[in-house]
């Protein structure tokens, strides 16, 4: 018996790796893509963040995901989760990037479900928290979509030494 297509997975994550640097070059070196994050990466930057996300991988806290379209086998973005602070608490904070040409197919939808999942694992009871641009209507849409709770807006500093003018998302 074959199995029904509605029930295939609409992405599968694998671990990042080393292979993925032209990937994330893709993600974080292109304008468009980082147009409501102040803009493209240089390439020592985009080396830099590969770093960290080849160094989560070593630890138990946090992972970084390289998103897979399985009908063609295509990575197609980045999901992770991090442990991090925000006003003084312990949270989890989550990602997610999906290549331009591959956006509003629900790839990020899938994949930031299945990142919230996973930080829900790995830290049960720290809440979950998302922080996408006012100015991303996408990503705020993957945030209501995934569970998340609109707390209200905020400023967070991305990139460094700048203030974004953020939403904050809270699954609790």
């Amino acid at each position: 018996m074959s199995q029904d297509p509605r029930d295939a997975p609409i992405v599968r994550l694998e671990p990042w790796s080393a292979d993925d640097l032209p990937l994330l070059q893709r993600l974080v070196g292109d304008p468009a893509m980082m147009a409501h994050l102040g803009g493209p990466e240089s390439a020592e930057q985009v080396v830099a963040r590969q770093a960290r996300y080849l160094a989560v991988q070593e630890s138990t806290s946090g992972r970084s995901l390289r998103v897979v379209d399985p009908a063609d086998g295509e990575a197609v973005g980045w999901v992770g989760h991090w442990p991090s602070q925000w006003h003084r608490e312990s949270v989890v904070e989550v990602g997610w990037a999906i290549v331009p040409e591959r956006q509003g197919c629900g790839l990020a939808s899938a994949a930031a479900g299945l990142v919230v999942a996973l930080a829900r694992e790995t830290h049960p009871a720290t809440p979950v928290q998302a922080f996408p641009a006012r100015s991303n209507p996408a990503s705020n849409a993957i945030c209501r979509g995934a569970g998340f709770t609109l707390v209200g807006p905020c400023e967070v500093e991305y990139p460094r030494g700048s203030m974004l003018q953020a939403n904050d998302w809270r699954i609790s």
